[in-house]
């Protein structure tokens, strides 16, 4: 299977909307909600992370896999997209560290994609829609009729109230040591993280412990943490009860916290608030985040379509008994809350991936503010 075979697919969305093109990636079907993404580069960091799980994504940049695909740049240990889209594929790989084509890695995790469709006038209809379920139907199912492959698609299950975490959580606990300045052990509860997230807080000083989502209180404390960290990951926060329960155990014994994407909205169900679904979610690496503690505006790497409600202005009780919290973080483009930081327990979150990959480095300080609560908490706990 190469580019220049052009086997007819079709991208069918739950309002029976069709779009007709060319099969890219592996032949057959597959279902999930749509989404775009607005990177114009990072690709394969894009393709590699877990919070894609159960997504159809569309690349709004139209020329895709000029760079290929390397064994260096993975974000975790596979594709995890349930199907790609894009306008243009590229028909020649172009950079020195490549090692395969981003269509043969596509075939190899058995990622059904399409390709020579609008990828704009898909976008938009999705802006103005909503992000809805969809399907690629290419080879034999590219054949079924018409009425078949939309009764496919409005079957298959709505993201809302989807719980993912098992599906991409890891399944035995992997530890990273530190590679700076040994601070001391971190829980970092995989919900869906990337290589880099590891890599940035083992830089900080933590031997990072990543742990199965499915791990106790007495897991965690086993290990004896200096914090817990929440990662990313796909799926409804509201479906994950059993994570804000864990995570309530972890704030009452007064463990520095700090959750990213689907750990932000996490903390913000543990604090008592609610979340909800956005229209058509933040996907893409060039998001404007106001970061209200230095009054910075800083372009951000996201990928959720929850978010976390609670107010906007001031100082507010937490709903659940943890003191005083604060939208620490807003969103330019909408008002969606970005972060939010407890201000009576060593605990804030953000909901973009401050690990940059791919992305800007504007929110990479994050790591830093989480090592120096950390510190500061272990100077307190050592002076009572």
């Amino acid at each position: 299977m190469t580019l220049f075979t052009r086997d007819p697919a079709v991208l069918v969305l739950e309002d029976g909307t069709r779009h007709t093109g060319h099969a890219y990636g592996a032949r057959g079907t597959t279902l999930g909600e749509v989404v775009f993404s607005t990177g114009m580069t990072g690709y394969q960091e894009t393709l590699t992370d877990p919070s894609y799980a159960g997504q159809i994504v569309l690349q709004t940049a139209p020329h895709i896999g000029n760079t290929g695909m390397n064994a260096e740049d993975p974000e975790s240990r596979r594709i995890w997209v349930a199907g790609y889209i894009v306008r243009d594929p590229s028909r020649v790989v172009s950079n020195w560290r490549a090692d395969t084509s981003l269509d043969e890695a596509l075939v190899a995790d058995g990622v059904v994609g399409i390709s020579g469709i609008d990828t704009r006038a898909v976008t938009r209809h999705i802006r103005s829609a909503g992000s809805m379920r969809g399907g690629v139907f290419s080879g034999e199912a590219a054949g079924l009729d018409a009425e078949e492959q939309l009764r496919l698609v409005r079957e298959a299950p709505q993201m809302a109230g989807l719980n993912l975490s098992a599906a991409v959580s890891v399944a035995a606990a992997e530890v990273t040591p530190a590679t700076a300045d040994r601070i001391g052990p971190l829980a970092v509860l995989d919900l869906g993280v990337k290589q880099s997230t590891v890599d940035n807080l083992a830089a900080r000083g933590f031997d990072v412990h990543v742990l199965p989502q499915d791990v106790t209180i007495d897991d965690i404390r086993a290990i004896e943490p200096v914090g817990v960290f929440y990662s990313n990951g796909p799926g409804d926060p509201a479906a994950s009860d059993d994570h804000v329960a864990l995570l309530r155990g972890v704030l009452d014994e007064k463990l520095p916290f700090f959750g990213i994407c689907f750990g932000n909205q996490l903390l913000g169900r543990a604090l008592g608030f609610g979340t909800y679904k956005l229209p058509f979610g933040h996907r893409g690496i060039n998001q404007p985040v106001l970061d209200r503690q230095t009054g910075r505006v800083e372009i951000t790497a996201h990928n959720h379509g929850f978010a976390v409600d609670a107010p906007l202005d001031g100082v507010t009780d937490s709903p659940a008994g943890y003191g005083r919290v604060e939208v620490s973080h807003v969103g330019l483009n909408d008002d969606v809350v970005e972060g939010l930081r407890a201000l009576d327990i060593p605990a804030f979150s953000v909901q973009y991936h401050p690990e940059a990959a791919a992305g800007p480095h504007d929110a990479n300080y994050l790591f830093d503010r989480f090592r120096d609560l950390v510190l500061a908490n272990l100077e307190t706990t050592k002076n009572a």
